[in-house]
């Protein structure tokens, strides 16, 4: 289901953010169904798991903002998710954590190249080899996430200050926001000079754009622009 969801985002024009929730309270993803998980054979497991990592690629690649909204447990799995998103606020109650070690597995879903990617080799290394589980201000200390927020009695505070977020990206350029998630995205995998070639790739994709005559016109004429994704 959710990789049928991100198919059909992938290729939508008019989606400009994606906030990625659960509607079921206090959990946002637990991870693998353990249960599921003794049923299956050790031939099955590979292929199982090189499905979910293939899923969260494709959050990771979708060519929007995407922001993770974590209002309960975040493991495993759920946390690896989240991490293929680009911004990730919780809840100060929520629970994250990468604790595959703890069943004599590692993660598989990306957990062991995002995590250091997101808040440094070191620390990254210590929750994965300590199976620690984090709460909001805990994950918020190391920069696993962007924002935390006080649960509020809907249990969506998380939610809440993901849509506040998308609200603040919704004004700007359609195309603008897609290559420079692009440049930051590519850019980061590579030395500074390389980067910055790529900056002035993405950067050529924006010129010749109706938006950013639009935004110019937009400034001159004192009004708020009204971007067309063209």
């Amino acid at each position: 289901m959710l990789s049928k969801a991100v198919d059909a985002l992938k290729s939508d024009k008019k989606v400009r953010t994606i906030i990625v929730r659960s509607e079921v309270p206090g959990i946002f993803c637990a991870g693998a169904d353990l249960k599921e998980r003794v049923k299956m054979n050790s031939s099955e497991v590979g292929p199982f798991v090189s499905k979910i990592r293939a899923v969260i690629n494709e959050i990771a690649n979708l060519p929007v903002p995407t922001i993770a909204a974590i209002d309960g447990l975040a493991l495993g799995g759920g946390l690896e998710l989240a991490l293929a998103c680009d911004i990730r606020v919780a809840a100060s109650s929520a629970k994250m954590g990468l604790v595959e070690t703890k069943l004599a597995i590692i993660p598989g879903g990306g957990g062991t190249q995002r995590l250091p990617r997101t808040i440094g080799m070191s620390l990254a290394k210590e929750l994965i080899f300590s199976a620690r589980v984090l709460d909001g201000q805990e994950a918020k200390a190391v920069g696993l996430i962007s924002h935390v927020l006080e649960q509020n009695q809907e249990g969506d505070a998380a939610y809440r200050k993901a849509l506040d977020l998308a609200r603040e990206f919704l004004p700007q350029g359609p195309v603008a926001m897609r290559v420079a998630k692009l440049a930051i995205n590519q850019g980061m995998e590579v030395d500074l000079v390389t980067g910055l070639a790529i900056e002035e790739a993405c950067y050529a994709q924006t010129i010749p754009t109706k938006d950013r005559l639009e935004g110019l016109l937009a400034f001159k004429e004192k009004r708020s622009p009204r971007y067309k994704g063209e």
